[in-house]
């Protein structure tokens, strides 16, 4: 599979991201209405829950985009995004636990509605920011019982449960980029791929000689190392299947 460098959105797609603008704008709420002086005076863990939220959309959407130049910065980006969304969710159990408040078990009537609860599958025109706005509105309007409620501690359970819904998916999202990558290789892989295959056709165009072991066209190469460092010579251009070589006569050599 050769290299396609092109623009994607395809992150719009993502159920993953949309529960992440979901999960970013249930902690935007969550800090206006609950996070006060009172308990935050220099405003740090505002900043804080605020950013790492906003960290686990930004690197869902940038990995995403990457996919198609480079699979080893796809992964550590969506890494990076299940980190931040584990930041957020280490701060909402805090502020349980510091008022010593239930954290909803597996069986809770509220924990298992809000896990069984399905995303719709994303429709959207050629007016994509518009309609995705739309969609992940009307998807967090399904959460807003909870993430919404006036009292904070359900809002902040309702908020644990996304987040840990989020990292399932994000791991699933991971195992299917390492799939992807033993198929078909990555960004780098596939470079390698293309330059051999313009080398091939330089060769077919240039009438080089044919390899002794195979019959293939041969290339022109430099010797890299020991004695004969930088001398020509013709190598196979199946290498390194095939380390046919052939001998560059020189002017000399011709003579």
């Amino acid at each position: 599979m050769g290299v396609e460098i092109k623009f994607s959105q395809s992150y719009f797609m993502l159920n993953s991201w949309v529960l992440a603008n979901i999960i970013q704008l249930g902690t935007q709420s969550f800090c206006d209405r609950f996070i006060n002086y009172a308990i935050d005076p220099g405003r740090r863990l505002y900043d804080q829950m605020v950013l790492a939220a906003r960290c686990g959309v930004a690197n869902i959407a940038e990995g995403s985009a990457r996919y198609s130049t480079s699979m080893e910065t796809e992964m550590k980006l969506i890494d990076v995004a299940r980190a931040s969304i584990d930041e957020v969710q280490g701060d909402f159990f805090n502020f349980l636990l510091r008022r010593k408040a239930d954290v909803w078990a597996i069986g809770n009537q509220n924990r298992e509605a809000i896990w069984k609860m399905e995303l719709d599958r994303p429709i959207y025109s050629n007016s994509l920011m518009h309609d995705a706005a739309l969609h992940i509105l009307r998807q967090k309007s399904k959460y807003d019982p909870w993430i919404e409620n006036a009292d904070p501690h359900i809002a902040a359970n309702a908020m644990l449960v996304l987040c840990e819904r989020i990292n399932k998916m994000l791991e699933s999202q991971l195992r299917g980029i390492l799939e992807r990558f033993k198929l078909q290789g990555g960004f780098s892989e596939n470079m390698t791929v293309e330059r051999i295959e313009a080398r091939k056709r330089q060769a077919f165009s240039e009438n080089a000689p044919q390899c002794p072991k195979c019959g293939k066209p041969m290339l022109k190469r430099t010797q890299t190392r020991g004695q004969m460092q930088g001398r020509e010579f013709w190598g196979c251009c199946d290498y390194p299947k095939c380390n046919g070589t052939r001998q560059m006569l020189t002017g000399q050599d011709k003579t």
